[in-house]
């Protein structure tokens, strides 16, 4: 069984900084990827609505991002605590959203939420103009 307990989220005003992290109960040595995606306020509940935010290929560490947090946001991995973050930076009002990490076995790389079969509860980001 898999799990992923996000932490870090909260409330900071714009231009400010967070670090998102999601620790994961696995047992794989295998490749996999962990991406970080986001839910809007407003936004239906519904899976399909979240939107990528980045992904980590966690053997290589390759990274990808999406266009809206490119040069603000920075995802990375510690393999001993087998635990992604997501650094942001430079925070807007509109980045608000509820933040869900999630991973998939193995490797290849998508911004699809159905790609990925594990998900976390989410945390919360609000950002205040």
């Amino acid at each position: 069984q898999v799990q992923l307990v996000e932490s870090g989220g909260g409330l900071v005003q714009a231009g400010g900084s967070l670090r998102l992290s999601c620790a994961a109960s696995i047992r794989t040595f295998g490749d996999y990827r962990m991406g970080w995606f986001r839910q809007a306020p407003g936004k239906e509940r519904e899976f399909v609505e979240r939107e990528f935010v980045a992904a980590i290929r966690w053997n290589s560490g390759y990274t990808y991002y999406a266009d809206s947090v490119k040069g603000r946001f920075t995802i990375s991995r510690d393999n001993a605590k087998k635990t992604v973050y997501l650094q942001m930076d430079s925070l807007k009002p509109e980045d608000t959203a509820v933040y869900y990490c999630a991973l998939h076995f193995g490797g290849g790389f998508s911004s699809v939420p159905s790609d990925y079969k594990y998900w976390g509860q989410g945390t919360q980001v609000t950002v205040s103009s």
